[in-house]
């Protein structure tokens, strides 16, 4: 019962040794960039009018005077918006720690008025938002579509109406200290939410459960190839710091010889 107690208690240390060992890492939201089009239309009118009058003992005159201005115009303008989605890097943290290879620090939301500063991660280790990390994993969004389709069902007077999302977002992780490039890849993520329906009826389509299937693919195939690039290196310099020096040496066993 004891050698099993010390030999769990070693197991015990030996593994949080490890994991203290390492490499802290800070997961970005997924910054998102995209092109805003809208319409516009103007419509202004004005008038001004004047009435002079004046008059002496041998002249009089009275001077009347209006104009009007009318301005129409419309048409379409667009701008660039930046932002971070905050929904779909939950379950990639969650591959991350399962995984035993790295620990993980909350970074600071990006709250900066200027959105161009958005996407220069430089700067912002600079100013401090990602306190404790040895790397920051940035991610960004490269595609998202939304489908809503409606498809009849063959032979029947049913139809399928599905709703998917298909995310793609590219990720970069970067030493804080050296400003190195360490990893840099393409994950992707997908989900949906199909139903039955008959005649012209239409439902509403479970939008909780498709971000949710999204956030976990999108997560299953960041960690795989996080893992890929990066996993080895990881594991080398937890090798730098080898654990097992650091346990008692074995005691050698008390044997009771009965005569």
């Amino acid at each position: 019962m004891l050698k099993s107690t010390a030999g769990l208690l070693a197991g015990l240390l030996l593994s949080a040794t490890a994991l203290a060992e390492a490499p802290k890492i800070a997961v970005t939201d997924l910054a998102y960039e995209e092109r805003v089009s809208e319409y516009f239309r103007v419509v202004a009118a004005s008038s001004k009018s004047s009435l002079n009058a004046s008059a002496n003992r041998s002249y009089a005159s009275l001077n009347a005077g209006s104009e009007s201005h009318y301005f129409e115009a419309e048409g379409s303008y667009s701008y660039i918006e930046r932002g971070e989605l905050r929904k779909f890097t939950a379950d990639l943290k969650g591959e991350l720690l399962k995984s035993g290879q790295y620990r993980l620090v909350q970074p600071r939301p990006y709250t900066g008025k200027d959105n161009e500063k958005l996407y220069d991660v430089i700067d912002r280790i600079k100013k401090g938002m990602y306190p404790g990390a040895d790397y920051v994993l940035f991610g960004s969004v490269s595609s998202m579509e939304w489908r809503d389709e409606l498809n009849p069902v063959q032979g029947t007077s049913k139809y399928t109406q599905t709703l998917s999302l298909d995310l793609v977002a590219d990720f970069s992780l970067i030493n804080t200290r050296t400003y190195e490039v360490k990893a840099a890849f393409s994950a992707s993520g997908e989900g949906q939410d199909a139903r039955f329906v008959s005649g012209g009826n239409r439902v509403v389509p479970n939008r909780g459960r498709v971000v949710s299937e999204v956030s976990k693919s999108l997560g299953e195939d960041a960690a795989s190839r996080l893992a890929e690039q990066f996993g080895g290196e990881a594991a080398a310099a937890r090798a730098a710091h080898p654990v097992a020096s650091r346990q008692p040496a074995p005691q050698p066993e008390e044997v009771t010889v009965l005569r």
